[in-house]
C-alpha cells in the first residue's frame, strides 16, 4: 500500500492541472520512476525528499500556500 504522502502529493499535482510527466520534469526524475514512487511499488526516502521539494518549489511559483492562491 502506497504512504498516505503520496496520495496527497498526487491530490497537489492535479489540483495544480499537471500530469505526472510534467511534474517529473520538474522534480528531474524519470516519468515512470516517479509513477512506481506515486504508486508504492518503491520506495525511497531520497525520492520523497525530491518529489516534495518540487512540489513546494512549483508552489511557490504559481504562488500557492495551503492549497490557495496568494
Amino acid at each position: 500500500m502506497p504512504a498516505q504522502w503520496t496520495g496527497e502529493l498526487i491530490g497537489e499535482i492535479h489540483n495544480m492541472g499537471m500530469t505526472i510527466k510534467q511534474f517529473s520534469a520538474e522534480a528531474k526524475l524519470h516519468p515512470k520512476y516517479v509513477s512506481a514512487v506515486l504508486h508504492g511499488k518503491v520506495e525511497s526516502p531520497k525520492a520523497e525528499e525530491k518529489l516534495k521539494a518540487a512540489l513546494e518549489r512549483l508552489k511557490s511559483v504559481r504562488g500557492i500556500s495551503n492549497g490557495k492562491r496568494t
